[in-house]
């Protein structure tokens, strides 16, 4: 069941009535923005601070770029349209655009903007070409030398802290933050939360239970840190990270770290998340003989998750794809913890 969305709902059906949802010229131009708003030309001037100093943003954007992951979700989740968007190689389409960004766009009236290219760093030339006022880092891998290539070309947000580790929460409200959509960031939240507080009362049986997430290549074994959003969101349903995962944190990356086949059973855990790209993948992990020491496989206490769609949606969660891929997730956690007895 796809969870409703009032908020962006009421968004969409706003840029309707007023004319302004976004319209595609050809495919090599960007797609506009909607226009100013009242409410959100009066927040500016905004000031956000990030890991690399501290970004002013003098009037309301018409042409925001966004670079990474969820802050192209959470721009047109508050109405707002960027004229160019990264490649999203793991989950999207042919041309790289996400199923629940394509759904939203299609709400919206709006054609696809501009895909920036398949690019581990940021296409500081493609973001150019697209003329923005803004771009929007605040999930992403920028480094410092990046960050200065594109501050030259428009006022750009970079994460707060560390790379890959803004909470989805906080992408939302620095996307509203930076749009003058402080008020529809908090709502927007508040929706969501309100879903996900809905799905954890449903299963007061999460409460508490301690999950560890991981994904095995058959080369590599990785668990996911603490830091990482993926963890966040399954503790909002309720559980806990289990006392195992922060005490073999190497600390070799901010969200994951790697774990040796033979040390798999000290990976303790009541549930273990495995994600996998594929059913035979997930299986192929499962009656493997390392997986085979792991009592979590052993008495059938694991949630699979497979396939690309659904695995980005909550890799990490974003405004727009939380609420898209819970209701698949909260069934496996749900089948998992049942096993428990």
């Amino acid at each position: 069941m796809r969870h409703a969305r009032p908020v962006l709902a009421a968004t969409l059906l706003a840029l309707a009535l007023a004319g302004c949802a976004p319209s595609a010229g050809p495919a090599d131009e960007p797609a506009a923005t909607p226009e100013a708003t009242e409410g959100a030309a009066g927040a500016f001037p905004v000031t956000i601070e990030h890991a690399f100093g501290e970004t002013v943003i003098e009037a309301e954007p018409q042409r925001v770029v966004t670079w990474g992951w969820g802050s192209t979700d959470a721009a047109i989740a508050l109405g707002v349209v960027p004229v160019a968007i990264p490649f999203q190689a793991y989950g999207g389409d042919e041309n790289g655009v996400l199923p629940w960004i394509a759904e939203a766009l299609e709400e919206m009236g709006a054609e696809t903007p501009t895909v920036l290219p398949d690019s581990a760093e940021a296409p500081v030339e493609a973001i150019a070409a697209a003329e923005p006022d803004l771009i929007l880092a605040q999930y992403s891998g920028l480094t410092a030398e990046e960050y200065e290539l594109l501050s030259a070309i428009a006022p750009t947000v970079a994460y707060p802290e560390q790379a890959w580790a803004t909470p989805w929460r906080d992408v939302v409200e620095i996307t509203g933050t930076a749009l003058g959509r402080e008020a529809e960031a908090a709502d927007l939240l508040a929706e969501i939360d309100a879903t996900i507080a809905e799905a954890a009362a449903a299963h007061p049986e999460f409460a508490g239970v301690t999950v560890a997430q991981v994904w095995d290549t058959g080369d590599t074994f990785y668990v996911y840190a603490p830091a990482d959003a993926r963890v966040e969101f399954v503790e909002d349903l309720g559980f806990a990270t289990a006392p195992a995962v922060t005490e073999l944190e190497t600390g070799e990356s901010t969200f994951y770290f790697t774990l040796s086949h033979e040390r798999l059973d000290e990976l303790t855990s009541d549930v273990l998340v495995a994600y996998a790209d594929t059913e035979e993948a997930l299986q192929a992990f499962l009656t493997s003989a390392p997986a085979g020491t792991m009592d979590q496989v052993r008495e059938g206490r694991v949630a699979g998750l497979v396939g690309q769609e659904l695995i980005a949606s909550v890799s990490p969660p974003t405004a727009l794809s939380l609420t898209w891929g819970l209701d698949a997730f909260v069934a496996a956690l749900a089948e998992a913890v049942a096993a428990l007895g």
